[in-house]
């Protein structure tokens, strides 16, 4: 596996403790909407509520550990979740600071800073690839009868711990200039400003074809590099007790990105459709009303990018120079809301009574005004350079045909994609079909998107992404269910 698709991999697997933040958005949302004034003081319902998301957001980092190990595991297996949570419990005791006064001997007042903030998200991505790794090459090793036992996925904890030891060893010469590197780096770019938060959702909006966005937000959205964005903000009044959240700061990564999920995007939608052929409208009306609500509602915009990102690339530099602008302005304006899923509608009404949500209304005005901006930008680049996007092509390669069953359209995909034989893994995050492929070259992308992919990106010789939206996951599922000796031949693929 080359290196991009390996942190490909990487990104995807962080999904998996991030898909646990909704969980702690709602229950703290719903917190600070009944005791807005007192956040649980007041009503033992609310202290309730938001105590419940605070469970979730005061342990991501062992959360991180536990979701990529089992994320990049092979076969998705419990053991694997388990390796992490064993390395990560091993490393961060190993690196206490009264640990590491006990090993080197040292005043307790003399250990290195560094150590005290040895339980965060770095450390248990660290440890989740390491045990993912392991379980990936150890899993079914056969030891010895009389250690019977041990052998397959029950050894993995064990070599785990191991690994752990080795992992604290080296950390605890390196991780006070590892620490410090990426504080220095978090403190750059919070140095920057609201230029910073724009320059960041730049790249954000960029690096989404190739699926490394994750990557990048886990540096800005958690104690990664020290800005810890997301949990600061769901902290509320104990992120400001604490001197973590500051009004009117803390939220800046995230509240740019609402006037462009909520309006911006669907405005650019409006915009394809009223370019779009006349036989086409209707067709492309369907897919734009249900991408576009989407983004609105949920702040899923994957359906909707993917539907003009590889027929228009030139639109969509513009969509990321237009969301860091957004970005940056908010940040400039002090309009602050967040989110614990993406900046749809339901995190934005969650997060409206957060005591860190400031101003959080004139995101509304802010994404009225977006919503215009990409409309006239996306209508004047398509007309005046004939874009291709979604109803004016030049054939009906782009055409999406509904398919019956979520079973017989895996089937579809299966056949498509060349069959068991040709595919070594099958994977899914939240809008796309993650594969490894031997042959990439049987793989025809007009087939795929007559299912209904939205697009296709390959990564390397054998690593395809197939966008497919809410039903990614489900397709992969039901193919993954599929017999490898089953004949397909009378599957018929819709053109």
């Amino acid at each position: 596996m080359n290196v991009l698709g390996y942190f490909q991999k990487v990104g995807k697997a962080l999904m998996v403790p991030v898909a646990t933040l909704p969980a702690a958005a709602i229950l703290m949302g719903i917190g600070y909407w009944i005791d807005p004034t007192g956040w649980g003081a007041n009503n033992a319902f609310a202290a309730f509520c938001i105590k419940a998301g605070a469970a979730i957001i005061d342990n991501m980092s062992v959360l991180f550990a536990i979701g990529v190990a089992y994320g990049m595991s092979k076969d998705k297996d419990g053991a694997a979740a388990l390796s992490g949570f064993v390395g990560f419990l091993v490393v961060t005791t190993l690196l206490s600071p009264a640990a590491v006064s006990q090993i080197q001997g040292i005043d307790l007042n003399a250990v290195p800073a560094a150590f005290g903030k040895i339980n965060n998200q770095f450390v248990g991505i660290l440890v989740g690839i390491v045990s993912a790794e392991l379980y990936n090459r150890f899993s079914d090793v056969e030891l010895h009868k009389a250690l019977a036992f041990f052998s397959g996925k029950r050894l993995v904890p064990i070599l785990t711990s191991f690994a752990g030891i080795f992992i604290a060893f080296i950390l605890m010469y390196v991780w006070p200039s590892v620490y410090g590197g990426l504080v220095s780096f978090g403190e750059s770019i919070q140095g920057m400003g609201e230029v910073g938060a724009g320059i960041y959702a730049f790249f954000n909006r960029l690096l989404i074809p190739v699926g490394l966005h994750h990557a990048l937000n886990s540096v800005f959205w958690f104690d990664v590099a020290g800005i810890n964005d997301i949990p600061n903000f769901l902290g509320g009044a104990k992120s400001i007790a604490e001197g973590t959240g500051v009004i009117g700061v803390t939220g800046m990564y995230q509240a740019g990105f609402f006037p462009i999920m909520m309006f911006g995007l669907p405005g650019a939608a409006l915009a394809i459709y009223h370019t779009s052929k006349s036989k086409n409208k209707e067709k492309v009306a369907s897919i734009m009303i249900a991408a576009a609500f989407a983004s609105f509602f949920t702040g899923v915009t994957e359906p909707l990018e993917f539907s003009f990102m590889f027929l228009a690339p030139l639109l969509y530099v513009l969509h990321a120079v237009l969301t860091g602008i957004s970005v940056f302005i908010a940040a400039s304006m002090h309009w602050i809301a967040g989110f614990g899923f993406s900046a749809g509608l339901v995190d934005m009404v969650l997060s409206s009574r957060n005591p860190l949500a400031v101003n959080w209304y004139m995101l509304i005005v802010q994404g009225l005004v977006f919503f215009c901006i990409y409309y006239l930008v996306f209508r004047t680049v398509i007309v005046k350079f004939n874009l291709k996007t979604p109803g004016r092509e030049d054939d009906d390669s782009s055409e999406l045909v509904a398919s019956g069953s979520s079973s017989e359209l895996a089937k579809q995909y299966l056949k498509a994609l060349g069959g068991h034989e040709n595919l070594t893994a099958i994977d899914a995050c939240i809008t796309r079909l993650r594969l490894t492929i031997k042959d990439t070259s049987i793989i025809s992308e007009s087939t795929l998107k007559s299912l209904g992919a939205m697009g296709v990106v390959r990564l390397g010789s054998n690593n395809v992404q197939v966008i497919l939206g809410p039903l990614a996951e489900i397709v992969a599922g039901e193919m993954k269910k599929i017999p490898k000796d089953e004949d397909l031949s009378s599957v018929v693929i819709p053109t």
